[in-house]
């Protein structure tokens, strides 16, 4: 599991973005949950993800809606399958409208570029 921790802040919102190799929408569950286990994560106000495996393109918005399509997207894009993408919220108290689909798609940028 690879963590990136306070990549983007825009008025209060901090963003992390974390993923791993993952085969399956169980093995999904599986890294979420060991993601939460950081309480920091557990108490995050969002915790999108994708993912594109045997399985299918698997997604989820976490309350963030549209987010799990943007990243699933950037995977499709990047041909990146059998690897999960969880981008993290934490809300600072100010709404960001569009932006936050701009923070989702840098910090999967950021992701994929780190080594």
């Amino acid at each position: 599991m690879r963590i990136l921790e306070n990549i983007i802040s825009d008025r209060g919102s901090k963003y992390a973005v974390s993923g791993g190799s993952c085969r399956s929408a169980e093995e999904a569950r599986a890294f979420l949950a060991e993601l939460k286990r950081n309480k920091r994560f557990a108490k995050a106000t969002h915790n999108s993800w994708a993912l594109l495996c045997d399985d299918g393109a698997l997604k989820n918005d976490d309350g963030e809606a549209g987010a799990g399509l943007v990243i699933l997207r950037m995977l499709e894009r990047n041909g990146l399958r059998d690897h999960i993408v969880v981008v993290t919220r934490w809300f600072g108290g100010k709404h960001l409208g569009g932006d936050r689909f701009r923070h989702v798609q840098e910090a999967v940028r950021i992701y994929l570029a780190e080594p």
